[in-house]
């Protein structure tokens, strides 16, 4: 006999998950409509996730034929921020990021998967891919609220949360659909702390603005948005710190592992590659290509490096002569902002990316 909802809810949340909610496993149409709208719009900056392919990340049944039900968990990460080392530059890395709390989301659902699976159901764990749209399923299965931000707000819980899934084919009994009343009322403070104007609209995010993303695309880190990074290594979590909900819930002491929440940035900078994968690969990096946390770091260093410290222009000056243009481009701009000279040589870089840097006022 298949436990009952609320048996294989009671084990999520026995495992350290701080709400649990079921849902059918019906398509999703309205959003797979707007993920497509957003999408043909430009919205989604050259993001793939769920906009890769829409048709499956609406559709549980594309992920498992005959799937009856989600059961959607959320994991609380919420902590205190741990002390940034002083006297040297260290970029900040958003909460999300300090360890792996998807690990920690998936090991809960699985011990509700195993469950059904013991009881003769197949059951999927889903949980930060692109086969589901974490966000919609935990809405439907009444986990949360639509924040303004776009994320879920968990009431007495905050925004500040892992979403996955349960996907099965067990012929569960499901009540009906509930759905949390939206508590942001006329509160904007997440729209109106976003440091790039990311928010079209409430709850509509363009990802070409939005710093979160930036630090994860290809290429080029956009002029216009370098200063508004600021010390932001990884992430940001502006629109979540200023959110009432999550700033009034007294927040955990930081777990071990979180020393992640800094990370600092000439270490880094000169670090291998093999070394920076083994510490922060992890992160979303594109290609796997380490070159982009120097790029990102690069940026944070002309925000708050020290240009008269000799080891900061020795990292400069490093970068000025590295291999890869993307790096020498992105140095010369943070050379000019930290008042380093540049060397002869690099007004002579035949790279256009360089040339590009070197012409802008």
């Amino acid at each position: 006999m298949v436990a009952s909802t609320q048996e294989l809810c009671d084990i999520g949340i026995r495992a350290g998950l701080c709400a649990v909610g079921t849902t059918s496993a019906e398509p999703f149409a309205d959003v797979r409509a707007e993920i497509e709208r957003r999408r043909d719009a430009g919205l989604h900056g050259g993001m793939q996730f769920t906009f890769r392919n829409p048709a499956r990340s609406t559709d549980p049944q594309q992920t498992l034929p005959g799937a009856t039900a989600l059961l959607v968990g959320a994991y609380d990460y919420q902590r205190v921020a741990p002390e940034a080392a002083t006297g040297r530059a260290v970029g900040r890395v958003a909460a999300y990021s300090w360890e792996d709390h998807y690990a920690r989301l998936r090991d809960a659902l699985e011990q509700i998967a195993r469950r059904l699976r013991a009881d003769g159901a197949r059951a999927i764990v889903l949980a930060d891919q692109n086969h589901l749209v974490d966000r919609a399923a935990a809405h439907r299965a009444g986990i949360g609220w639509w924040g303004k931000s776009s994320n879920i707000l968990v009431p007495g819980v905050g925004s500040l949360v892992v979403l996955g899934s349960v996907l099965t084919d067990a012929p569960l009994v499901l009540g009906d659909p509930v759905e949390v009343e939206d508590q942001c009322g006329a509160c904007t403070q997440c729209l109106d702390g976003c440091p790039t104007d990311a928010f079209v609209a409430p709850g509509v995010i363009d990802a070409r603005r939005c710093l979160a993303w930036l630090v994860q695309t290809e290429g080029m880190f956009p002029v216009e948005y370098r200063v508004a990074l600021g010390d932001r290594m990884y992430g940001c979590d502006e629109c979540q710190d200023v959110c009432p909900p999550n700033r009034i819930r007294r927040r955990r002491p930081s777990a071990a592992g979180a020393d992640q929440a800094w990370v600092e940035i000439l270490g880094l900078l000169d670090s291998t590659d093999d070394d920076l994968l083994a510490r922060l690969g992890r992160w979303y990096i594109p290609n796997r290509d380490p070159a982009y946390l120097r790029r990102n770091a690069l940026v944070v260093l002309a925000n708050i490096g020290d240009g008269d410290d000799a080891e900061t222009r020795r990292v400069v000056a490093d970068y000025l002569a590295h291999r890869r243009p993307m790096l020498r481009a992105h140095a010369v701009w943070a050379a000019r902002r930290l008042g380093i000279d540049l060397p002869a040589a690099i007004v002579q870089d035949p790279d256009a990316e360089v040339q590009t840097e070197l012409a802008r006022p």
